[in-house]
């Protein structure tokens, strides 16, 4: 099963199953900060706003989702990320376009219109996991 789908073109798409688009903007491609050294872009997951049922999730539902979830898709990595030999001896933990688990305070957040992305270290990176919705905590 395609759990997501990203194109080649500079409009990076993330599908997930059964869920509506989730992704930045074309127009703030651009304005989205290229990491350095060892770091990583990561957006953030953000659950549906609606049910399979269709009802919709007050916002603090879906806030305190995204909050326990604390799973993201790599954007980008910076030039020295997993390069560290005697800490990665088994290679890198992820790639752009994966899924990662992160600790629910870490990196850097950094507002964008219509949410957030997160600045996180190469080592910060606790998993990854095919599809962000295996992890949801229900409420």
């Amino acid at each position: 099963m395609k759990t997501q789908e990203q194109s080649s073109t500079s409009n990076q798409k993330i599908i997930t199953p059964n869920k509506e688009l989730i992704g930045v903007k074309k127009s703030e491609k651009a304005k989205l900060p290229k990491p350095t050294g060892w770091r990583m872009l990561v957006l953030p997951f953000r659950m549906s706003e609606k049910s399979k049922g269709g009802v919709l999730f007050a916002n603090e539902t879906v806030d305190r989702q995204q909050v326990a979830s604390q799973c993201g898709n790599v954007l980008a990595m910076g030039p020295d990320c997993y390069n560290d030999k005697n800490r990665f001896k088994d290679g890198p933990w992820c790639k752009v376009g994966d899924w990662v688990i992160f600790a629910r305070y870490a990196g850097s957040r950094i507002e964008i219109e219509g949410g957030e992305v997160r600045l996180l270290n190469d080592d910060e990176v606790l998993a990854t996991v095919q599809d962000p919705t295996d992890i949801l905590h229900k409420f």
